[in-house]
């Protein structure tokens, strides 16, 4: 009698185990949120990535409540090797069964592209790339670019509304769908200068006196004129004394940009051209950036290097020569061009 007590038991709390599981089970393939509160969100599937790989990748991005369960559900439909690769958009309101339809038939897939943006890319260069990819149009581009509407603070102070986002797409490396609006891509830049420049570097900027836009616009000089890392903070030393002397800051970078041509030597012509842009006509810094900065030119801006310098020049190597005065500056470079200096 006892025997037949623990037996039915034992099978009480088995049959118990099954239905708890069962419940587990199914409510582990509901939907994470509900119709009215669900998200879209964008997730990329290797290729070959197993049940297992899928569901961690969807799990962590609140896609499926369990990746365990979405591997348990897969291998029980023999789904396992049948998921296709690729970028899908999926909203976190569907089903593991609804998900694993999309991944399996490809719906919901939208093709991206991933590109570079280099640091000291200019806007015009920028867009050039852009539409050599074939993401979106040129007359758009410049529609957006000219109105300039977009809710960002380090854009709020401002007054400028020519090349007003100049310097602040910034140069990354950014995957996109291939049919996204042009504003979005713009968007997606410029989030990402908000995400670089932190509050710590708005913290320095003020300690420097200094607005993010003379920050931006003082790193973008750097960004043209530096060759290499060790030259930035001291090129950047040497603009900080010429902007405290009140002197001209006679950076090459910005005829460059006034001439839209990128010249290896400039001719004293090029030097008189007039505009705002032009630091050899022009005590202080430019209206705004001349290209787009990226992080350690930024950091070399609000940090740079204790010296005392006020000129330099480059060699043919891309690195810097620097000194203290003028005639030092000129004893240097003739030094340098009789094969006296290295």
């Amino acid at each position: 009698m006892q025997r037949k007590r623990v037996l039915f038991l034992l099978m009480m709390l088995l049959l118990f185990i099954i239905v708890v599981v069962f419940f587990y089970y199914n409510n582990s393939l509901k939907p994470v949120a509900s119709p009215e509160n669900g998200q879209s969100i964008t997730v990329t599937i290797p290729n070959g990535a197993s049940s297992r790989e899928i569901g961690e990748i969807l799990e962590d991005n609140n896609i499926i409540r369990n990746k365990n369960i979405f591997r348990i559900y897969s291998k029980i439909n023999k789904l396992d090797s049948k998921y296709k690769a690729g970028t899908y958009e999926i909203n976190n309101s569907l089903s593991v069964k609804e998900i694993s339809e999309i991944l399996l038939s490809g719906k919901g897939f939208r093709e991206t592209i991933r590109f570079t943006i280099p640091e000291g890319y200019e806007i015009r260069m920028i867009i050039d790339k852009l539409v050599e990819l074939g993401l979106g149009e040129r007359e758009e581009y410049e529609k957006i670019l000219n109105e300039a509407d977009f809710d960002y603070d380090f854009l709020a102070d401002i007054d400028r509304q020519e090349a007003k986002l100049e310097g602040y797409l910034f140069p990354d490396t950014y995957e996109v769908y291939k049919d996204a609006e042009e504003k979005d891509i713009i968007d997606k830049m410029l989030k990402r200068f908000d995400e670089v420049f932190n509050d710590e570097y708005k913290k320095r900027a003020q300690e420097l006196g200094m607005t993010i836009d003379e920050v931006v616009t003082l790193a973008s000089i750097i960004e043209r004129e530096a060759k290499t890392d060790e030259d930035r903070k001291l090129i950047s030393s040497a603009f900080h004394n010429r902007l405290k002397n009140n002197m001209y800051l006679q950076s090459c970078a910005t005829i460059q940009y006034i001439l839209k041509e990128r010249k290896e030597v400039l001719l004293y012509k090029d030097l008189e051209v007039q505009s705002p842009y032009n630091t050899y006509k022009n005590p202080g810094l430019p209206p705004g950036p001349i290209a787009s900065p990226g992080l350690k030119s930024i950091e070399a801006a609000l940090y740079p290097a204790d010296t005392d310098y006020l000129y330099f020049f480059a060699k043919k190597d891309g690195t810097h020569v620097f000194s203290r005065t003028f005639k030092e500056h000129i004893q240097l470079q003739n030094k340098y061009k009789s094969g006296l200096l290295e």
